[in-house]
């Protein structure tokens, strides 16, 4: 990947790239040859407050990518971008390289050029929504299951999903801001909706204290120890076996209660999350889709395990897994 000084930066008007063709320059460093690479944009394929995202082809190769840019903070680094760099997962999209692009107005933006994915979950669960269906506990599972653990970023996140320690005005937070975002996704997955839809940063609060009920002062310091304004309306928390229809399992309620906890400190992290009963399913030495094919790479966890117990590494992986790869992890007492 090219070294961010040596990137070209081309000048590109307007926020819609679609029919541009945009060639940047990489490689020319440790004595690799400098190459230029080239890609039309086809078309816009999601757009949010930071940038839009679009799909574009190679025209050197004939590879389809997907291009994210983004207005890019000349006093700050880029935390995605760092993130992005580091990342090597199958369950996360690969950065190819990166360039840097301006317009005519000196606004610098950021683009990623990342493996393209022809599907968002976004539109999996619009499509059973727009037909009056709940998505498959199956596909839920295997959505949840790619929860990502990874180090903290410069927090970043569409409101629906933002950890209440943000809209309490926190710096000082923890990677469970993750988690409880990822708890969010969950339970739009089992609603078919979003569970928390504020309009903005009070209401998306009011909307978390209507299924969570008014936070105690312990968890609001908890969330933000800085915080002193304490005016709420005095709501009980609504049961979580009522947020969600009567026939869903015992388990997936169970585990978005243990997601979206008020504290940070309470919220379980990925791996826990990951070795919950839920997903006790995935791990069925024959389990397949619903289409009969095996499911994408699950249990390669790489570094994730470091400083995990046996116990939780044994709950992780299964027993016709670790026979498979010849891993003799140790078992805890008793078993």
């Amino acid at each position: 990947m090219a070294d961010d000084k040596e990137i070209s930066a081309p000048v590109v008007d307007g926020s819609d790239p679609t029919g541009h063709i945009i060639s940047t320059t990489i490689g020319g460093k440790n004595g690799e040859p400098k190459q230029t690479i080239s890609y039309m944009a086809e078309r816009v394929v999601g757009t949010g407050s930071f940038g839009i995202v679009f799909q574009a082809k190679c025209l050197e190769s004939g590879e389809t990518v997907a291009i994210k840019k983004v207005l890019q903070d000349r006093r700050y680094k880029n935390r995605e971008l760092q993130l992005m760099r580091v990342m090597d997962h199958p369950n996360v999209v690969s950065l190819k390289h990166c360039f840097f692009s301006t317009t005519s107005r000196n606004e610098l933006f950021l683009n990623l050029v990342m493996e393209y994915v022809p599907e968002t979950m976004y539109r999996v669960l619009k499509h059973y929504s727009n037909a009056n269906q709940r998505m498959p506990l199956i596909y839920v599972k295997l959505y949840m299951y790619q929860v990502k653990g990874e180090a903290n970023i410069s927090y970043i996140c569409s409101r629906f999903y933002r950890a209440p320690e943000l809209i309490f005005g926190a710096t000082d937070y923890t990677t469970s801001i993750d988690i409880w975002s990822a708890g969010c996704v969950l339970a739009e997955l089992l609603l078919g909706q979003p569970l928390f839809p504020g309009e903005n940063a009070v209401d998306q609060l009011v909307e978390i204290i209507k299924v969570l009920g008014t936070p105690t002062r312990e968890e609001i310091r908890c969330m933000n120890p800085n915080y002193t304004d304490f005016r709420f309306p005095q709501i009980k928390a609504h049961p979580w076996h009522k947020v969600f229809h009567k026939r869903m399992p015992p388990e997936a309620i169970d585990l978005a209660s243990r997601l979206l906890q008020y504290s940070p400190s309470l919220r379980c992290t990925a791996l826990e999350a990951c070795a919950h009963p839920f997903f006790d399913e995935l791990r069925e030495p024959n389990a397949r889709l619903p289409n009969g094919r095996p499911f994408p790479p699950l249990f390669n966890f790489k570094q994730d395990l470091s400083g995990a117990s046996p116990e939780l590494i044994n709950r992780l992986i299964p027993e016709h897994v670790k026979r498979q790869m010849g891993l003799n992890f140790l078992h805890p007492a008793g078993t």
